[in-house]
């Protein structure tokens, strides 16, 4: 049986003005429900994908390979235009979470939607969450100053440190409802909930895309070098201005575009990355952001995916050398990454599509919510610093489930 993809004809970077009408993308973020469906929200559009036609298989195969052969099989059966959903983990070894929806319907993006402004009234009670912090917020600091030290000693140049907060509460979470508030905070980046796993769901809301294709051109967006926003405008400004002169934060960003540009470049018959990077902020962050745009050589035979892979992971979630911060990843923090700092997104099968990194997220199992929210340390960076970037970065989650840390 065919799956069902309602789309606009437009190209995928563009939305015609007919189809820019109110509530169309809220209408789709309304929709979604956990038991089965698969929702992204980007800058350039919307998708829900409900139930699911085929699931991708996890074999020693490459990955790309099988997503390629699941997509033609897919349009074979007679489906014009078969798009896979899902997530990857941080490990390459794990199983990946994609699958071709049963039904797919695409709208413009939730920025361009009036509607996105009402609000999303609170169904959890903030009293009900047990929290529980792993690694401690001390024990986290502990794990930042020993990097610092092994990098002072010439070991390597950056390890990205995650923590979590397990939220456990009465009962089941308002998965619908946190999507919903997660989307309205911030309605211009990546919004997501997709399933990660056997019972498990992975939603967050994310502001950084990893790569996107559109036929022969490609854009990557990498982020690194972060500073909390401040209610206060005066403040907010001053730590903005602050963080585009801050030396620690310039070498940061530097050597994850560094390493975007050696990673796209194979594929490229141009790449452009500009010299100095810009500002992007989210409710919560300051970030230093550099876009980088590419012209494929051979679009034919490179894909989204083929291009997500290469650059996964980035610097900005693992560090570099990429092998050494692996293994300084594995040994010091307290649990399994899984979907964290991996990628959620679509693909089609010519090869269009978008990855994002999984970042300001949480997977969701049961009654517990599993929050996850890391720094990049170099050898400039202070234990009390980093720690207090994750604080302003699970603030994010927290606000979507009324909890506080």
């Amino acid at each position: 049986m065919a799956t069902s993809v309602h789309r606009p004809t437009a190209p995928l970077d563009a939305t015609p003005p007919e189809l820019i009408r109110p509530g169309a993308a809220t209408a789709l973020l309304d929709a979604y429900h956990p038991a089965g469906d698969r929702f992204l929200a980007t800058p350039h559009r919307t998708l829900l994908g409900s139930g699911t036609a085929a699931e991708l298989p996890h074999t020693a195969r490459p990955l790309t390979e099988r997503v390629g052969e699941l997509l033609d099989a897919r349009r074979r059966a007679g489906e014009p235009d078969p798009v896979v959903m899902g997530a990857l983990p941080f490990s390459p070894d794990a199983p990946p979470a994609l699958a071709v929806p049963r039904d797919v319907r695409w709208a413009p993006p939730l920025r361009s939607d009036p509607l996105v402004s009402l609000p999303v009234p609170h169904t959890e009670d903030p009293a009900g969450w047990q929290l529980r912090e792993v690694p401690a917020a001390h024990e986290y600091g502990a794990l930042v100053a020993a990097a610092v030290a092994r990098m002072r000693a010439g070991e390597f140049d950056k390890v990205v440190l995650a923590r979590t907060l397990e939220l456990t509460a009465p009962h089941a979470p308002d998965l619908s409802a946190m999507l919903r508030r997660l989307a309205r905070r911030d309605p211009a980046g990546y919004t997501f909930a997709v399933p990660s796993g056997p019972g498990r769901t992975l939603v967050g809301a994310s502001p950084e895309l990893l790569v996107s294709r559109t036929a022969a051109t490609l854009t990557a967006n990498p982020l690194a070098g972060s500073a909390p926003r401040s209610t206060d405008l005066a403040e907010d400004v001053r730590r903005a201005a602050a963080l585009l002169e801050s030396p620690k934060d310039l070498h940061e960003h530097a050597v994850v575009v560094d390493a975007v540009r050696t990673a796209l470049a194979p594929f490229c018959h141009t790449l452009d990355v500009p010299e100095r990077p810009t500002l992007v902020r989210t409710a919560a962050m300051w970030h230093l952001s550099t876009t980088v745009t590419g012209t494929l050589a051979r679009p034919a035979t490179t894909t989204a995916l083929d291009l997500a892979l290469a650059l996964h992971p980035t610097p900005a979630v693992c560090g570099t050398p990429t092998a050494v911060a692996r293994a300084v990843i594995a040994e010091s923090e307290p649990f399994d990454r899984g979907a964290y700092a991996g990628m959620v997104g679509w693909q089609n099968a010519d090869g269009d599509g978008e990855w994002v990194v999984t970042l300001r997220c949480a997977e969701a199992e049961g009654t517990v919510l599993r929050l996850f929210a890391g720094a990049g340390v170099v050898a400039a960076s202070s234990p009390e610093a980093e720690t207090a970037e994750t604080d302003a970065k699970f603030r994010t989650f927290l606000n979507a489930v009324g909890a506080t840390l």
